[in-house]
């Protein structure tokens, strides 16, 4: 029997690897001699890099860079050596992980350091820059990437620096002469716009901090953003899908360096090879920490379940814990939940995997 695990992380417990080797272990105490091949995936969010650069035998590059409140610090991208490729994750230098939750304010927060980790690649001789966007503290439409790559801001007087809401006085945009970036691809897992109640503020401004009267503000920001560019760069993705992926900075990627925006899982899946490696496989396991109405929504497992389910496999899930909507029916064979606690996760993961494995002997 051949066997494919191919699970997200299980955030803030467990590396997608750690979720694929518990399994295995699991598994292998009821059936011994399957044949298991671990493939972790990801979404485009936190672990994106790890993923791939894990899969392709790729090496961990340190640039200096600036984190959301401009201090300096180290960061690290994935390098594959024989495709010129750089896997980053905007959260790197900009996520919420950098900061304590007492310095959470997406006003001040920026994106430089993600143009600083992007010039850094280019300078490597990058032909080709992933970045994952997930985790942002930031809301700031690209405007702190773009000042890194040499874009600058003017309102009627002066160069804008920053603060985010400086852009309310926005009103001319001027272009770097000598900029050269290699085809960057954003990796995203939403596929919210950048304004309105469904866009990068409103959605996902509260949980960085943004009190009702600073949303306002950031949403008026961003919409300058998008007027001054549509006028002086003559594009216009304030409606593409994913365009508010990390506080807009799939608006900006696209807006400032040509980016195209992809789902993330695909992204991943087409980097490892995820297809070939399912094609000969009797069934898949896949799962994540928490499986809800997100997660079939173009999160990791559904993708990975999709794939299964083209290819005509078993697919079964096992997650820390599950939603009651009833659509996760619809994707996997089988759910299987954990409970208890995160420290009580390894151990689970393996009883829930001899549990699948016994299931599988009986049917």
């Amino acid at each position: 029997m051949k066997i494919l695990i191919a699970p997200d992380k299980f955030k803030g417990s467990l590396s997608a690897r750690e979720v694929a080797e518990n399994v295995a272990k699991g598994f292998l105490d009821v059936l011994p001699d399957a044949k298991i091949d671990i493939v972790p995936v990801a979404d485009g969010g936190e672990g994106t890099a790890e993923v791939i650069c894990d899969a392709l035998d790729g090496a961990w590059m340190k640039c200096k860079a600036r984190d959301p409140l401009g201090r300096e610090i180290e960061a690290r991208y994935a390098w594959i050596e024989n495709r010129k490729l750089a896997v980053m994750e905007m959260s790197e230098a900009a996520g919420m992980r950098r900061l304590a939750e007492t310095e959470l304010d997406p006003l001040r927060a920026s994106t430089f350091g993600v143009g600083e980790m992007m010039l850094d690649a280019a300078k490597r001789g990058a032909q080709e820059i992933i970045i994952g966007l997930g985790g942002s503290a930031t809301n700031d439409g690209g405007f702190g990437m773009a000042r890194a790559l040499g874009f600058r801001f003017f309102d009627d007087r002066e160069e804008l620096r920053g603060p985010t809401s400086d852009l309310l006085k926005l009103t001319r945009i001027d272009r770097p002469k000598d900029l050269s970036l290699p085809k960057i691809i954003a990796a995203v897992d939403v596929k919210n716009p950048l304004l309105g109640a469904n866009g990068a503020t409103r959605v996902f401004g509260p949980q960085k901090g943004a009190t009702e009267d600073r949303l306002e503000m950031l949403e008026r920001s961003l919409t300058k953003l998008a007027d001054v560019v549509a006028g002086d760069l003559k594009v216009d993705f304030r409606d593409q899908p994913g365009a508010g992926a990390a506080g807009g900075l799939g608006f900006g990627l696209m807006s400032f360096c040509s980016a195209v925006i992809q789902p993330g899982f695909d992204v991943v899946a087409e980097a490892i090879g995820l297809e070939s490696k399912m094609k000969d496989v009797d069934l898949v396991i896949t799962g994540e920490g928490s499986l809800d109405r997100q997660t079939l929504e173009g999160k990791a497992p559904a993708g990975v379940a999709k794939l299964a389910r083209k290819l005509g496999k078993r697919i079964f899930a096992i997650v820390g814990r599950a939603s009651e909507d009833q659509q996760a029916g619809a994707i996997f064979d089988r759910v299987y939940e954990l409970g208890g606690s995160i420290p009580q996760a390894p151990e689970l993961l393996r009883e829930r995997a001899r549990e699948l494995a016994a299931d599988h002997i009986a049917t």
